[in-house]
């Protein structure tokens, strides 16, 4: 499933990836540097109903916000991390088998760790404002 969507239309994009993802909680987000993974996964959180200050968890590897709804989603970036051991080092795997919504962005760095029901989300950059959001369950 696709969806071509542009940043005015993010909240729009969130919630037609949150609509078709099913049962789904665990998301891989696949894309380049600067597609909007980071944007993109911000909105849906919001979207679920967390109020926090969203950034970038490339740093800090996991992000934990909360819901009003007392619900947890992680969001997680594994681009500083080198292979699997050290994915499973960092407290990762816990999260994506948690079954709360779990945002991966680089899933590459761990794609053996990840839950057979978890859902790929490929991004792509169609031009400086467009982009192609793409589901694979």
């Amino acid at each position: 499933m696709d969806l071509i969507y542009t940043l005015e239309d993010i909240k729009i994009a969130a919630n037609w990836l949150l609509n078709n993802i099913k049962e789904a909680t665990c998301l891989a987000f696949y894309g380049e540097m600067g597609v909007g993974k980071t944007t993109l996964i911000n909105q849906v959180c919001k979207e679920l109903g967390a109020a926090s200050n969203f950034s970038s968890p490339t740093f800090s590897i996991i992000n934990e916000y909360v819901t009003m709804d007392n619900n947890t989603i992680y969001h997680i970036d594994l681009y500083r991390l080198k292979d699997e051991m050290e994915v499973i080092a960092a407290g990762v795997e816990d999260c994506m088998f948690s079954g709360c919504y779990c945002f991966v962005e680089w899933p590459e760095r761990a794609a053996g760790l990840f839950p057979i029901n978890h859902v790929k989300c490929h991004l792509t950059i169609l031009d400086v404002n467009t982009r192609k959001l793409s589901i694979i369950m």
